[in-house]
């Protein structure tokens, strides 16, 4: 199966876009080349740029404590396994302790990093960062391996107790749905959803199915149309006549 995600708000919208790019440097930063470590930095880069338009620290610790006070009810119910509550409300309380722990404005020590900033500045030219732009950079690239994941591990290290917390609140909000099968008739498929609470929508088809859903959507409707990319990778529109069977979940905390 292929997932496609949709959020409806922006909060959730900054959520996925900072998984992606935590999950871009953390696969870039266990390989040893010098052109996957700069692929680290510009990553880095990236989420030092959502970061600074969004307060994400009050907002994922309200949220883990909104999720702590939901799972307490569960304290007493028999049918819930104790041992899994407890793991679930120590994971949250660590979460929220290491977000709370975190002072002063976040990624600042990044920014107060004139030769981060440096190469920060460079990046945004095409091909601003050859060795004749930045020589100390290039020496930096032909360093030991060791020693430049080490120190990529140490800028993204202060950063982390945002993705953990924000690792746990994506996963709730991903189960928080139930599975409905649905079939886009010729391609095409609308359900209003009344000013529904949902914070995203989830659309998954067989990976062997070569539709692709175009999706647009608000508290109030959904619409999804499956286009059919060609050879050259370009989306035309489904024939009309061709049903898309896909699975759907509406996801909300």
């Amino acid at each position: 199966m292929i997932t496609y995600e949709y959020p409806f708000n922006e909060r959730i919208r900054t959520l996925l876009r900072l998984e992606d790019l935590f999950d871009k440097a953390a696969y870039f930063v266990q390989q040893k080349g010098a052109r996957e470590h700069h692929a680290v930095l510009l990553t880095l880069f990236e989420i030092l740029e959502v970061l600074g338009r969004a307060d994400l620290k009050m907002d994922l610790i309200q949220e883990l404590e909104r999720q702590r006070q939901s799972l307490l009810v569960f304290r007493s119910n028999p049918n819930i396994s104790e041992e899994a509550l407890s793991g679930a409300l120590y994971e949250i309380e660590q979460a929220s302790a290491a977000l709370l722990g975190m002072t002063g404005k976040i990624g600042q020590y990044l920014r107060e990093n004139d030769w981060l900033m440096g190469i920060k500045s460079r990046a945004v030219i095409p091909g601003g960062v050859c060795e004749f732009d930045l020589p100390s950079y290039h020496y930096w690239q032909h360093q030991d391996a060791e020693a430049r994941r080490e120190a990529l591990l140490a800028w993204l290290k202060p950063l982390m107790p945002l993705h953990d917390a924000m690792a746990i609140v994506l996963r709730l909000l991903r189960a928080s749905g139930s599975v409905e099968h649905q079939v886009a008739k010729a391609g095409a498929f609308q359900l209003m959803l009344g000013g529904s609470g949902s914070q995203m929508v989830r659309i998954s088809l067989k990976l062997q199915a070569p539709f692709i859903p175009e999706i647009s959507a608000n508290k109030y409707a959904l619409n999804i149309r499956f286009i059919r990319p060609d050879n050259a990778h370009r989306p035309r529109h489904s024939e009309n006549g061709v049903d898309v069977p896909f699975d759907m979940v509406f996801c909300n905390l």
